[in-house]
């Protein structure tokens, strides 16, 4: 019990690494937040100015790329969309850090595209993680215990300080009571289109139905109607990444397509059976069975006489 409870202690404690955030929106400031509570010092640089609320949160901010890279962070995470990380990657000035002992991670929610990136980017011997929170603002507002947190060592020494600093960023969210995932890029980039990508996708169906609020709500349209406000909370621009950046999420755009279909062609082939037995049951009846202006008279007799 002590040596497992010593464990424990150096995974909390860990040593405290100098995180330098590319991207400092809402999810930069977010997960900036965390890391500052756990004594980790925090530089950050981003397209917007910053100054003000990285004075207040106590975090030095560079307007300039490379006045960041001059401060050799251990890690520089990035913390931009999914589609300006490629734009950013490519304009970090690589020379001004100490690459070889420099971690590389990512926050994307999908997973291969960034490590492409990064393996066709950087120098050999920069260190590589790819990470995806499966987390936000509002869902980890509170706490993120027992909240996914999905990684992937693509380029990761196996000993040494590089071993030492990918083991203690992932400690900053093990520390949290996050679920930790290890898990390869293309499986998670399969699960997620799977879930992700179409939750979103479902949600933004939904709201161009423009759901309206009811006086006889149910539980079931409730739920949808707050699943709809939130994904289309989400930016276009994370959306459009989703698609995009992810091989799978085409499939998942024609599964959806089949299963609309399957379930429409359901709906109108028992529509279609019932007004063709209730043509049938017409023409069947004897009261409706002749075509000449006779029988058309006699069955008006027979109707008088039903009525009898």
């Amino acid at each position: 019990m002590e040596a497992k409870g010593m464990q424990m202690l150096q995974k909390e404690n860990g040593h405290k690494l100098r995180i330098g955030i590319v991207g400092f929106g809402k999810f930069g400031q977010f997960l900036a937040k965390t890391m500052i509570r756990q004594g980790h010092s925090v530089i950050a640089s981003s397209r917007s100015d910053y100054s003000e609320l990285c004075n207040n949160m106590g975090v030095t901010f560079f307007r300039d790329q490379r006045d960041l890279c001059k401060e050799r962070p251990d890690v520089i995470l990035l913390c931009t969309t999914i589609l300006a990380m490629e734009p950013t990657l490519r304009s970090l000035p690589l020379e001004e850090l100490n690459t070889s002992s420099t971690l590389f991670v990512d926050v994307l929610s999908v997973k291969e595209f960034p490590m492409n990136l990064f393996l066709e980017v950087l120098p050999p011997e920069c260190q590589i993680l790819c990470t995806h929170p499966m987390f936000g603002p509002e869902s980890g507002n509170i706490r993120w215990a027992g909240l996914p947190f999905v990684y992937d060592k693509i380029r990761v020494s196996e000993e040494g300080i590089c071993a030492q600093k990918c083991n203690d960023f992932l400690a900053i969210f093990e520390s949290e009571g996050c679920k930790m995932v290890e898990m390869t890029c293309a499986d998670h980039d399969r699960y997620a289109a799977g879930s992700q990508f179409l939750t979103h996708t479902v949600a933004r169906i939904l709201g161009h139905m423009n759901l309206e609020p009811t006086p006889i709500d149910t539980k079931s349209y409730e739920t949808l109607r707050h699943l709809t406000e939130a994904m289309t909370g989400h930016s276009m621009d994370l959306y459009n990444g989703l698609f995009l950046c992810n091989a799978n999420a085409m499939e998942q755009m024609e599964k959806l397509e089949r299963a609309f279909d399957t379930v429409k062609n359901e709906l109108m082939g028992k529509l279609h059976g019932m007004v063709a037995n209730q043509l049938v049951h017409r023409v069947s009846d004897p009261l409706f069975s002749g075509s000449s202006s006779s029988s058309f008279k006699e069955n008006n007799l027979k109707i008088k006489e039903r009525e009898k």
